[in-house]
């Protein structure tokens, strides 16, 4: 049985932490391991999945908390994808924002990816069908 529970940065091992990030190839946030420590303490809510004592799922948010947040870092273990517990992740890290109109998510452009968003009721800004929606996006 996985469990699902909102957790703060610093009850997270590092270790675990990089295991899943590294796990599902998110290379970009596992090769500095002190900005990625910062980007989670800087979240407004982490939500962990455990099976037993094993990390298999982090999501976190980005919030205002009155008129935006941003959806970020949903990662499933690969040996526990099929399972729900991505959307457990993302229903567990929304919940405390349900009077929140804007919900914003970035992601890469994969098939797999874009049905599960939309699954969540997520839909991609060109698709909108509330009307014209532009994003915008930079990297440093």
């Amino acid at each position: 049985m996985t469990a699902i529970s909102v957790v703060r940065a610093e009850d997270l091992p590092l270790t675990e932490i990089l295991g899943l990030y590294r796990a599902v190839e998110w290379f970009a946030y596992a090769k500095d391991p002190d900005k990625l420590v910062r980007a989670l303490e800087g979240s407004s809510t982490i939500v962990a999945a455990h099976d037993g004592q094993t990390l298999v799922g982090l999501a976190r948010v980005i919030s205002d908390g009155a008129s935006i947040c941003y959806l970020q870092d949903i990662l499933v273990l690969p040996s526990h994808h099929r399972r729900g517990i991505g959307r457990a992740l993302a229903e567990r890290a929304l919940e405390q924002y349900p009077h929140v109109r804007q919900k914003v998510l970035i992601t890469d452009d994969e098939p797999t990816q874009k049905a599960f968003y939309e699954a969540l009721g997520y839909t991609q800004a060109d698709e909108y069908p509330g009307g014209s929606v532009r994003a915008f996006i930079r990297f440093d």
